[in-house]
């Protein structure tokens, strides 16, 4: 697809919000949402049904009313009762709403449908529910003109749940971060990862855009999207029905695990080892039940505190990386230079056990849900992989933090040009010469104020700290990127040690003295 068309697409997308976004008068985006988006993906399964109806009939040797002919295509059985045709024209029906629950009903109802079980909203016919409104909604989605193929309208379908998610995160500001994670982190990961081929996990998936943009990426490089096995995990319920309602938009088929208790305490997939992981964890979250977890074989590198499952996070995902996997990681500045609750010594066994491949600043405004600067983790399990330049006892460290564009008042972006810097900057330190020549690359080179490759001995001069703004050597050296009351609390944890100790040797003076005094 040209860049023309997929310009047009969002732009197509961004009117349609706006137009939705029009209709939902006092009902809370975060309630709208689920109005909206229930309504997009059933215009999306009924859509692909038709196609496949029409083209099973022109086929004298498929039968197009055997819902298994659909499922080996890929495409949800629709009942007749569900499909849009039938909901567009009830639109203006005063029974509009229980029209839509029992088609939601009737779809999940269908044996071949089974991945949807438990899936779809069903609260449409709500007392407190417009009916004018949801009338209007139905005409306005039956306005997205189809195209061509019906690849050509799964996409531009995709592309519109999508926007509707992302922009459904920015009405609901700080909970919209509870299940979306922006655009620009994850084609920032994603374009470093370069997940090809083989199996991708995300153990706190969210609305699945990893995935999204996994797919996109292949797609992007001329591969094929079946060569890839999802998995993930989310906690939240609702959360996770976006999820698989935004894969099913996008045809991918995964295997996306929900339960409560989450992937700390209730793993979805305990055997599985991922080539790559992408995620985005909650940022230090302090209630994770690390007290019921202290001897878990998953903690390699040390137990992680109970206050904060920073480091439960990135041990998690390191047990899930297969022996040549490599993960990305967003996580706060804090997990990049705390001292605190053992964190400091976790962090320097994944430094000297080579875990540590690239560490990324990045800006603050980001994000949704908090303005403060995150960092990326990329981690690997074999420095040295085929194809891969020798890395060992090194890591790179790149500063972004002054990267991107604000979009509005309070959030930043990240360009095409910038997530290419960042990517192609960490590719090239990962490439064999050989490779740099095939592919007519420049060869990587330390960029002051950008990037440094550092060795071991250095990073053990600087107490296992990743910050990278202590290595780029930028003007602002001494703004590395720590908040002041991350800072004081690495201060105090660290005067406290230090008075124990104190503490502990004058008892141990006063012990001797007094020994000496005895035998006097």
């Amino acid at each position: 697809m040209s860049a023309d068309t997929r310009q047009s697409d969002l732009d197509f997308a961004s009117e349609l919000f706006k137009a939705a976004d029009k209709m939902r008068g006092s009902l809370e985006p975060s309630e709208y949402k689920h109005v909206a988006l229930g309504l997009i993906f059933l215009k999306y399964i009924s859509e692909a049904f038709q196609a496949t109806h029409e083209r099973f009939s022109d086929d004298e040797y498929a039968d197009e009313e055997d819902p298994e002919e659909y499922l080996a295509e890929n495409v949800f059985w629709v009942p007749p009762t569900a499909r849009w045709s039938h909901i567009q024209h009830n639109a203006r029906s005063e029974n509009i709403g229980k029209i839509i629950d029992d088609a939601m009903e009737a779809i999940e109802a269908v044996p071949t449908n089974e991945s949807l079980k438990g899936v779809l909203p069903k609260t449409y016919a709500r007392p407190t529910l417009d009916k004018t409104m949801l009338g209007e909604l139905v005409d306005l989605f039956s306005n997205i003109k189809l195209h061509d193929s019906a690849d050509r309208a799964r996409d531009l379908l995709g592309r519109v749940y999508e926007y509707f998610i992302s922009g459904f995160a920015s009405a609901e500001g700080k909970r919209g971060g509870e299940f979306f994670t922006p655009r620009s982190v994850v084609r920032t990961l994603v374009e470093m990862l370069e997940p090809y081929e083989g199996r991708v996990y995300d153990p706190c998936c969210g609305s699945g855009g990893m995935f999204i943009q996994s797919e996109k990426f292949i797609e992007e490089h001329g591969g094929n999207p079946l060569n890839l096995a999802v998995y993930g995990q989310e906690i939240n319920h609702t959360t996770w029905r976006l999820a698989k309602m935004n894969l099913a938009v996008h045809g991918i088929d995964a295997d996306i695990g929900w339960d409560s208790a989450g992937s700390f305490h209730k793993d979805s997939h305990p055997n599985l080892k991922a080539d790559y992981i992408l995620a985005n964890p909650p940022f230090n979250i302090s209630d994770w039940g690390g007290d019921r977890l202290a001897e878990d074989l998953r903690w390699q590198y040390g137990v992680p505190p109970k206050g904060n499952a920073n480091f439960a996070w990135l041990q998690h995902i390191i047990h899930h990386l297969a022996p040549r996997g490599h993960a990305g990681v967003v996580l706060a500045n804090g997990s990049m230079s705390s001292q605190t609750s053992g964190e400091g010594e976790i962090r320097k066994r994944l430094i000297e056990e080579d875990c540590v491949d690239c560490m990324v600043a990045l800006p603050g405004q980001l994000f949704y849900s908090t303005q403060i600067p995150v960092c990326l983790w990329i981690l690997s399990r074999d420095k040295s992989v085929n194809g891969l330049r020798d890395r060992r006892g090194e890591v790179l460290f790149i500063d972004a933090r002054n990267m991107g564009h604000m979009v509005d008042r309070v959030r930043r972006e990240f360009s095409d040009e910038d997530i290419e810097q960042i990517a192609g900057t960490y590719r090239r330190w990962r490439a064999k010469p050989e490779t740099l020549e095939e592919k007519g690359w420049e060869g990587y080179a330390d960029t002051p104020g950008f990037c440094k490759s550092e060795g071991l001995d250095t990073i053990r001069k600087f107490d296992h700290v990743l910050t990278p703004g202590r290595y780029v050597g930028t003007a602002e050296d001494e703004d590395d990127g720590v908040s002041f009351e991350e800072k004081f609390l690495n201060l105090k944890e660290l005067l406290r040690s230090q008075l124990d100790a104190s503490d502990q040797k004058s008892e141990h003076i006063r012990s001797v003295m007094n020994m000496v005094s005895r035998n006097a």
